[in-house]
């Protein structure tokens, strides 16, 4: 079996990390995060056509004369959902009415729905996406410590569940900074569909490290070596099951990034950021991490 010498060289890992993670923080401090309409509130308008759907190509070039911002297209199996950040009824009136110039209009459109979302859902839903979070990772913490309840020595079991949020942190703040720099620079908005890839990067990211580290605890009482080089034969043995695992995932998330349409691209682009990160602090920084605390403990 290969042994890659991932522990010995865990201050170039840390290292890194520590320079995204706080490049990171700098750019959600400096550009902040681009709220979507689900946060912010707005207007959402769907549309049945009696002929063919138009593209969501030909929707953006015809409302890109209207006075709305924030425009976004989701074409559904019979009609097409239209959120843009104004919600007065003269906004509304001027979109129908290019969209009643499209050629598909031509047999016939319907307006199926016109909804307005006050700022104030928008900030309770942000609230709500928080505690969210918060309470999965306290779930998180508790159902590490509890499953590694055994393992004492020479690290107590809360300690693992402690390591696994932190590295759930790198790929978070990662992620967001990421889509800071993207809100910047490209316009990208983060939307309730946004969270939703953040809590499955959180699943995804704390099976991958919880999978070392359970081959960490099974390798610890039959181990004649030290506790770094224990961590170490762990990380190798589990490190192509982690390789080829976030392999086949990123290649099935790039293949709808690239063709799976607009409307869901901006939540596969979190997933593979997120997906990728949490493979990276599975291995490279959840357990050199585990051992860093591990000798700091001897020394005091």
């Amino acid at each position: 079996m290969t042994n890659y010498k991932i522990i010995n060289r865990r201050k170039i890992w840390l290292s890194l990390s520590a320079v995204l993670v706080t490049l990171s923080i700098v750019s959600l401090l400096t550009f902040g995060l681009r709220w979507g309409l689900d946060f912010t509130g707005g207007s959402i308008l769907e549309v049945k056509f009696n002929a063919e759907l138009p593209s969501v190509t030909e929707v953006q070039t015809q409302l890109a004369g209207a006075p709305i911002s924030s425009l976004t297209i989701q074409p559904t199996d019979d009609s097409i959902i239209i959120r843009f950040q104004e919600s007065d009824e003269d906004t509304h009136q001027a979109v129908l009415a290019l969209l009643q110039d499209l050629p598909q209009a031509a047999d016939g459109m319907e307006e199926v729905r016109f909804e307005g979302i006050g700022p104030s859902i928008g900030q309770e839903l942000r609230s709500k996406a928080f505690w969210l979070m918060l309470i999965v990772l306290i779930v998180i913490i508790v159902y590490v410590a509890f499953t590694f309840q055994r393992v004492s020595k020479p690290v107590a079991s809360w300690k693992y569940g402690v390591i696994a949020i932190i590295a759930l942190a790198h790929d978070i703040i990662i992620t967001l900074g990421v889509f800071a720099i993207l809100g910047r620079y490209a316009g990208v908005e983060i939307s309730a569909a946004f969270v939703v890839a953040i809590l499955t990067v959180l699943g995804y990211s704390v099976n991958d490290t919880i999978v070392v580290f359970d081959r960490t605890r099974e390798n610890l009482p039959r181990s004649a070596t030290s506790f770094a080089e224990t961590v170490n034969s762990s990380i190798n043995q589990t490190f192509v099951r982690s390789i080829n695992t976030v392999i086949t995932t990123l290649l099935a998330l790039l293949a709808v990034f690239f063709f799976g349409g607009e409307s869901i691209r901006d939540f596969v682009l979190a997933l593979i950021i997120g997906i990728f990160f949490g493979a990276y602090s599975s291995l490279f920084v959840a357990s050199p991490l585990l051992v860093t605390w591990e000798k700091l403990q001897r020394r005091s």
